[in-house]
């Protein structure tokens, strides 16, 4: 390899090493952000719903911050939310059909919710944002530090809610049969309560990080 292209290749590394960690911790998009918080809420009642929804959120925000940033010269302005949208949509239909012939049970499971990816608000946020504006090689690490950064806070929640609630992590029991299950975590409230606990711990490191 030429002096030169060591020399870009030592210049892009950092930065798409930025990109990626931007979304997955710095700001992450369910704990920094606060975006996206309908599945969040809804679906976090187990490891397993948490984990699918989170996968699912972030195939569909890479693929479509590709093909986003891959059209952005092509794509008028005055209908560029509508085609997101459309673009957006394709994919989703494409996870939907995907998980229903992986587990009908899972599909099941999240409902209706996989359809509302389509409207979450982080994927058009950062079509608009970035993939509309930047290269497909930035467009996809962007995608896979959000996605995965939503997926991390899915995860997180959905782990202590079905350990709490249930006594157990993916349906496996990790106390003996005298716990006392927390219903109120498997229940919508539960939801809330997690995520405070979550945010409380996050924004707490961050200050002490701050102030260090």
């Amino acid at each position: 390899m030429s002096p030169e292209l060591k020399n870009i290749a030592l210049k892009d590394a950092p930065s798409s090493t930025d990109e990626f960690i931007k979304g997955l911790w710095r700001e992450n998009p369910v704990f920094v952000q606060v975006i996206g918080m309908c599945p969040v809420l809804a679906v976090s009642n187990s490891a397993e719903n948490a984990l699918a929804m989170g996968l699912a959120t972030a195939f569909v925000l890479v693929m479509s911050n590709v093909l986003i940033s891959s059209l952005r010269n092509f794509i008028p302005k005055q209908v560029r939310i509508a085609t997101y949208i459309l673009i957006i949509a394709t994919f989703v239909t494409m996870v939907d059909y995907a998980i229903q012939a992986i587990s009908v049970d899972l599909h099941k499971s999240l409902g209706a919710f996989i359809s509302l990816i389509v409207v979450n608000c982080m994927i058009l946020s950062r079509a608009e944002a970035f993939a509309s504006k930047n290269t497909v090689s930035k467009s996809a690490i962007d995608g896979m530090g959000m996605g995965f950064g939503f997926v991390f806070a899915l995860f997180c929640l959905g782990s202590v809610r079905e350990i709490l609630g249930n006594g157990s992590i993916f349906g496996f029991p990790i106390f003996p049969e005298s716990y006392q299950e927390w219903i109120i975590m498997i229940l919508p409230a539960g939801g809330f309560f997690t995520l405070a606990f979550w945010l409380l711990i996050f924004n707490h490191y961050k200050l002490k990080k701050a102030k260090s």
